[in-house]
């Protein structure tokens, strides 16, 4: 069943490389493609001590998540109920995208801060080949990064870690102790992008997954889909002392994704954008080659669709 949800994938991107294929070889020369990218924008919906990844079924028994995207989402929540959501239950542009994302709630004090409107999530290549870039297989779920994690292990994790930052002060592994009057605390942190290509999750959430060696994806990990990376802006200022994640300090950041974007319209955006090298904005526009038009229409939706 595994292997069919995998095939049925590879071949709905197949079909959308016939779709939106470059129209000009230059486009894809080395020296000319600097992104191959599209974003998601959603907003946070609702917070829950719920993780249906790593506690399934069991409300309560996690720490407080904050989560955006399916506006459903809870301990029970599968591919069939993301899905069964129905159309547009979703805090992303797209309305196709029923993708759940989550991550710790941050708090100042006793006071849960929230991240205010949509928040970025970047779907881009994490291998140098990014023509060869596949959609996720419907259902397809897994944790990047971990509660557990000490400063050194966050600071050395093999994808990019941008740390934490506010203001003119980057790269922190830890909350920084202030920050300047108007910032707003952010993080980056990127996600594996290989797939082991049998299986949609494993028993540590992770396994199933890898992260590029030199750009290329391993012999074990063969399967290169979009690298996921959360930019996410809490807004704090001023001191930061009693900043802290639900899951500890800083360096515990962690993130969950569970796949159920209409694949399709996935399957057009990786092409359109990751494949085709273009900096997508969530419709699939670059707007810096015009000429290339949008994978999605004003509605975010395939053209063809009310």
């Amino acid at each position: 069943m595994r292997r069919h949800l995998a095939a049925a994938a590879a071949g709905l991107a197949t079909a959308a490389l016939l779709t939106f294929a470059p129209t000009s070889q230059a486009d894809l020369r080395v020296d000319d493609v600097t992104h191959h990218e599209f974003q998601v924008n959603c907003s946070v919906t609702h917070r829950a001590p719920d993780d249906p990844i790593v506690f399934p079924g069991l409300p309560g028994a996690s720490h407080d998540h904050s989560f955006a995207g399916n506006i459903t989402t809870d301990a029970h929540s599968t591919l069939e109920s993301l899905r069964g959501a129905g159309l547009g239950a979703t805090s992303c542009l797209a309305p196709d995208d029923l993708s759940a994302y989550w991550f710790p709630t941050m708090f100042d004090g006793d006071q849960p801060v929230v991240p205010i409107g949509r928040q970025v999530i970047y779907y881009k290549s994490g291998v140098l080949d990014y023509t060869s870039v596949r959609p996720f297989p419907p259902g397809l779920r897994y944790v990047v990064g971990s509660p557990m994690a000490s400063l050194d292990e966050f600071r050395t994790a093999p994808g990019r870690v941008e740390g934490w930052e506010c203001g003119n002060d980057f790269f922190n592994w830890d909350f920084p102790t202030h920050c300047m009057a108007g910032s707003q605390l952010n993080i980056r942190y990127q996600a594996p992008s290989c797939w082991d290509g049998v299986h949609l999750d494993s028993a540590d959430h992770k396994s199933h997954m890898a992260y590029p060696v030199e750009g290329v994806c391993p012999s074990t990990h063969p399967n290169p889909v979009p690298m996921l990376e959360f930019k996410i802006a809490f807004p704090v200022d001023g001191d930061t002392s009693r900043v802290r994640l639900a899951s500890g300090r800083g360096y515990s950041w962690h993130y969950d994704f569970f796949n159920a974007w209409d694949p399709p319209t996935l399957a057009a955006l990786v092409s359109h954008c990751i494949n085709g090298g273009l900096q997508c904005d969530p419709r699939g526009y670059d707007q810096y080659k015009p000429h290339r038009g949008a994978a999605l229409g004003e509605n975010y939706r395939l053209p063809g669709r009310p």
